[in-house]
């Protein structure tokens, strides 16, 4: 990679000439010194660029004068300086005129530079005795030289192995006893259920399935979208038929028929248009419609009554962005080549503080049944979380171990150097990487953290420090008996700005840095874990502790000793469903403080550089804030949103309340309850920009909540071709966000464009992407790592449509999210109204059947004869209107 950076460095360093201008208005360059490769021990040469003008000049053309077989050119001396007055500094040769000028020879000896060993395409040799080297030196290659070098004198002769019969000694017996063979072959079934009917209790019991309608169900096969086969041989018949084209009208005949159509325009004669162009009608309307026509012409031409607002809404910066450069592009991408097992990509987080480091937790690609089957395998194989850097997309820079496979990890928001992640397991395992941070925190820049913005990143670790992977042990694993039982699918960090104890009630932050989490797992709980001892340690204890002799590893840290193999959660909540005994399966969780993560870098950069300086890091002193006294935060909002393996959104307090008969501590009910996605929620996040705001993902749609309204969401899309399985709000934009296909699909929502679809859909990768995270790097430059299901983690760079929001961008969201709400009240005072109606006409309904029975037998008959009255009257009138009849039989028929 050394001589594209030396090839870029010199032909940045020296502008090219216009040629549209004559030799004297050309200003003459100063004569510099010359650049050789001394520094790669070759002072005699020069490296030069000679472009095609030059090469036909001297008939040194590649491929035609120069080939592989005679890459060099013997130049004339004489012919040089004749190109240096017809071309001055034109002249290709201009920077190395004082090393020709000083040559001894006449002819000079260019060479073609073909592999840009030296940096350009061509290098000079300044010397005779450089050039009698290149010219009279042995055609042979370095390699074998090597090789005739370590021949011996005596020449070895190479005699082939003599195959051998074979001589059985009932080996191949007692393998083939020690075989395993399954008897039985094994049958997959997928059984299914209504929607309606889960959670519902199960009751099995035996029946005959000839006496009992439909107690017959038949598992029919169904493909396998996992399985693929490989086509090697197809036999294919083909016929030249002439070509058919299709055409078609808007619009549909129920009877299709052969019809044609002809239209020819109608024309006035010369005494028609005499006549109309005279007549009072047309002059009247043509006064009266003139200066209704006038003022139109006048709007047109002030301003275009037909232009769309909504297409140009959010375009007031166009001009430092192509608007139809939408398409996110490809930068970067990683794999982990080392690693022969099948494995997936299951969380991502980018480093706070380092930028271009990225950190990814892999798992193997297995479902339950197949993970029970090799279980003995997968011990043997390690847990990792990889870290990747920009500048080596093949080599991690770390590799955590863990004591299974990691699904969802956090970098600590107070110090980047802890890092908390939950198994498959259901153990909570902490590291810290304090020891290792000057090894990933190489960063070219300035002194301070102010650093030059550019279109390529500038983070570059040493050369020798990225050629092996370091592996670091985790420092605490949590209690596996007293935490969660099955796979932890969320987890998050406390803010520092407060605590909770035991029954959810809120304090004040002892400490003064992140020392809780709360974690979320499939065993339909939800943990709430502290870091620091339960109990302040006495000296007496402490003395204790050191006459154990505990052994401890010397490459893993004693922060979190007091945690490991017996850490428990703090509270633990269980979210009933209240009918049944049946409780949900939260996956995902957002807390109300999660918006003010995204703004913690500063403080965390400033947490950073105070550990630096000498100063003691608080996590290595846990226990000197359990002295402080808690002070209690009034009005602090303790509820939260949760996504369910049902597809549900539930809104809930995380406080505990004591039960009023037994007096035992129980979860509040959930203040809503929401079944609107129709799959497992993968996403609840909250917005950058707007506190109350929250993006749910889940199945086949996407849904928009405002916290406090509790209508229903806000937004809620249709159902999408393929299903959802990750989400993003843009870090930059209020009104975008990214949501992750099944397909390799991502779809790009901006809801100031479209609310009903997405507005661009590009495909990453061939399998499902499984995690979404964006970075900012610089004001003009954004990344978005994508993780996919076969271990690959795609960086791609963010447009500039995509990235800087329009003046009035945040303002809009607002008033949109404003109108939504409006909305909704007006569709539930809408409901109200509409089942008071309802109400209503049934009371009007019934009263009228009452009436009808109250009536009495005289009232009925008077009825029924001012009915007959009608009828004959309505009879006559037909009969006079039709003409059967006349007025005097009419009388008589009357009389009748």
């Amino acid at each position: 990679m050394a001589p594209k950076s030396q090839k870029q460095k010199s032909s940045a360093g020296r502008k090219k000439p216009k040629w549209g201008k004559t030799k004297q208005t050309l200003p003459d360059r100063e004569e510099t010194e010359p650049i050789n490769m001394e520094s790669m021990g070759h002072p005699e040469i020069y490296p030069l660029v000679l472009t095609t003008q030059t090469q036909e000049i001297f008939n040194c053309r590649i491929e035609e004068d120069i080939t592989d077989e005679r890459p060099y050119k013997l130049i004339k001396k004489e012919d040089i300086f004749a190109d240096f007055q017809n071309r001055a500094a034109v002249s290709d040769f201009y920077p190395v005129k004082k090393v020709i000028q000083e040559y001894p020879g006449d002819e000079l000896l260019v060479v073609y530079d073909k592999d840009f060993k030296y940096g350009l395409n061509f290098y000079l040799i300044g010397t005779e005795e450089g050039k009698e080297n290149y010219l009279n030196s042995p055609e042979v290659p370095e390699e074998q030289e090597e090789y005739k070098e370590h021949i011996p004198e005596d020449v070895y002769i190479y005699k082939p192995p003599i195959s051998k019969p074979w001589v059985s000694l009932g080996s191949e017996k007692e393998i083939a006893e020690e075989l395993v063979k399954e008897s039985t072959k094994q049958i997959t079934y997928m059984i299914s259920r209504k929607r309606s009917e889960f959670g519902a209790p199960i009751k099995f019991s035996d029946q005959n399935a000839s006496s009992v309608k439909d107690a017959y169900i038949e598992c029919t096969a169904y493909p396998d979208r996992h399985f693929a086969l490989k086509q090697l041989e197809k036999d294919v018949g083909m016929q030249v038929v002439p070509k058919v084209k299709d055409t078609s009208t808007q619009t549909r005949w129920t009877y299709p028929k052969n019809a044609i159509t002809q239209y020819y325009p109608r024309e006035l004669s010369e005494e028609e248009k005499e006549t109309f162009g005279q007549s009072k009608p047309l002059s009247d309307f043509l006064n009266n419609t003139c200066i209704s026509v006038e003022i139109a012409l006048q709007q047109n031409e002030i301003m275009n009554t037909f232009i769309d607002d909504w297409k140009c809404l959010a375009e007031e910066e166009s001009s430092f962005g192509d608007k139809t450069d939408t398409h996110l592009k490809e930068y970067q991408s990683f794999t982990d080549l080392h690693n022969l097992t099948e494995k997936m990509i299951t969380s991502v987080s980018w480093h706070p503080t380092i930028y271009g480091l990225i950190a990814v937790s892999v798992a193997v690609r297995l479902s339950l049944e197949e993970r029970v089957q090799f279980s003995g395998k997968l011990l043997l194989q390690p847990s990792l979380i990889l870290f990747w850097s920009f500048s080596d997309p093949i080599h991690p820079q770390l590799m955590l171990e863990s004591p299974d496979d990691i699904f969802c990890f956090k970098f600590c928001p107070s110090d980047p150097n802890i890092i908390a992640g939950g198994c498959i397991n259901g153990q909570i395992v902490m590291w810290d990487i304090t020891a290792h941070a000057d090894r990933i925190e190489n960063i070219k820049t300035g002194g301070s953290r102010s650093k030059k913005v550019t279109l390529k990143p500038m983070f570059l670790l040493e050369p020798d420090s990225n050629k092996e992977a370091t592996y670091i042990r985790h420092c605490a694993v949590s209690s596996i008996e007293n935490g969660h039982k099955k796979v932890i699918t969320d987890i998050h960090w406390l803010s520092d700005t407060f605590e909770i104890n035991r029954l959810g009630a809120v304090f004040e932050n002892r400490n003064g840095i992140c020392c809780q989490l709360v974690t979320c797992s499939a065993d339909c709980t939800i943990c709430f874990w502290d870091i620091r001892p339960q109990k302040a340690l006495t000296p007496q204890l402490i003395e204790k502790k050191k006459e154990e002799h505990i052994e401890i590893p010397l490459d893993v840290p004693s922060t979190f000793l007091h945690l490991d193999l017996s850490w428990k959660p703090l509270t633990k909540i269980r979210l009933s469903k209240g009918e049944t005994s049946l409780d949900h399966c939260p996956t995902k969780i957002s807390l109300s403080e999660d918006n003010l993560l995204y703004k913690a870098q500063d403080k965390i950069l400033a947490q950073s550089k105070a550990v630096k300086a000498g100063e003691m890091n608080p996590y290595h002193n846990l226990e000197a804030g359990l002295a402080n006294h808690l002070k209690p935060l009034e009005d602090f909002c303790t509820k939260f949103f949760v996504g369910t393996e049902e597809g549900g959104v539930i809104y809930t307090d995380w406080k505990m309340e004591r039960d009023p008969e037994t007096g035992r501590l129980m979860t509040k009910k959930p203040v809503s309850l929401y079944t609107i996605h129709d799959g497992s929620v993968h996403t609840v996040q909250r917005s950058p920009f707007y506190k109350d705001i929250i993006l749910t993902v889940g199945g086949w749609n996407v849904a928009i909540w405002k916290e406090g309204v509790m209508t229903g969401p806000l937004l809620q899309s249709s159902c999408a071709p393929k299903r959802y399985t990750a989400g993003h709000w843009s870090l930059t934009r209020p009104g975008v966000f990214y949501i992750g296909r099944e397909d390799g699909y991502i779809d790009i929502w901006d809801l100031l464009e479209k609310t009903h679809e997405p507005a661009l859909s590009q495909n990453i990768c061939i399998t499902m992407i499984t995690y979404i995270k964006p970075w900012t790097f610089s004001a003009k430059q954004q990344f978005i790592a994508i993780a996919d299901y076969y271990g690959t983690l795609h960086i791609l760079e963010i447009p500039w449509t995509l990235s800087h929001p329009s003046t009035n961008e945040v303002s809009s969201m607002n008033h949109y999210f404003e109108r939504e709400v409006k909305h909704l009240e007006y569709v539930e005072e809408r409901k109200k109204i509409r089942e008071q109606e309802k109400k209503e006409m049934e009371l009007e309904l019934e009263k009228t059947k009452v009436k009808t029975y109250q009536k009495s037998k005289e009232q009925l008959e008077a009825e029924l004869k001012m009915d007959y009255e009608s009828y004959l009257e309505l009879e006559k009138n037909t009969l006079i209107n039709l003409g059967f009849i006349k007025v005097k039989e009419t009388m008589s028929f009357m009389d009748l």
